[in-house]
C-alpha cells in the first residue's frame, strides 16, 4: 500500500515563495510520474505538473514560476513554488501513476491535500 503525505502549505503573500513537499511510504516513486494538482474553492481540480525521472512538465499557468523535483532516494517529491500569485490559491495535491499525463484518472494514489493561501 502506497501512502502519500504532502506538507508545506501556508499563508504566504502575494510574490512570495513557498515549498511543498509529498513524502511516499511503501514505495518509491522510481519508476513512477510524480504528478501535482490542485483545486480552488469552487473549481475543478486542475493539473499543475509532473515529474518522470529527471524530466518535468508543467501546466501554462505555473510554468517559469514552479520547480518539480525529488530527493536522491526517491521518497520525497518537492514543488518548489515562486512569485506566487493570489489565483495560485487551492488545496495542492500530490498523485503517483504510471502514466505521462494530465488527466486525474491516470493516478492512482493521492495525498490528502495541502492548503496555499496566497494573499494580494
Amino acid at each position: 500500500q502506497v501512502q502519500l503525505v504532502e506538507s508545506g502549505g501556508g499563508l504566504v503573500q502575494a510574490g512570495g515563495s513557498l515549498r511543498l513537499t509529498c513524502a511516499a511510504s511503501g514505495r518509491t516513486f522510481n519508476s513512477y510520474v510524480t504528478g501535482w494538482f490542485r483545486q480552488a474553492p469552487g473549481k475543478e481540480r486542475e493539473f499543475v505538473g509532473l515529474q518522470y525521472s529527471v524530466s518535468t512538465h508543467y501546466s501554462a499557468s505555473v510554468k517559469g514560476r514552479f520547480t518539480l523535483s525529488r530527493d536522491s532516494a526517491q521518497k520525497t517529491a518537492f514543488l518548489q513554488m515562486s512569485s506566487l500569485k493570489p489565483e495560485d490559491t487551492a488545496v495542492y495535491y500530490c498523485a503517483i501513476g504510471i502514466k505521462l499525463a494530465e488527466t486525474e484518472s491516470s493516478y492512482d494514489y493521492w495525498g490528502q491535500g495541502t492548503q496555499v493561501t496566497v494573499s494580494s
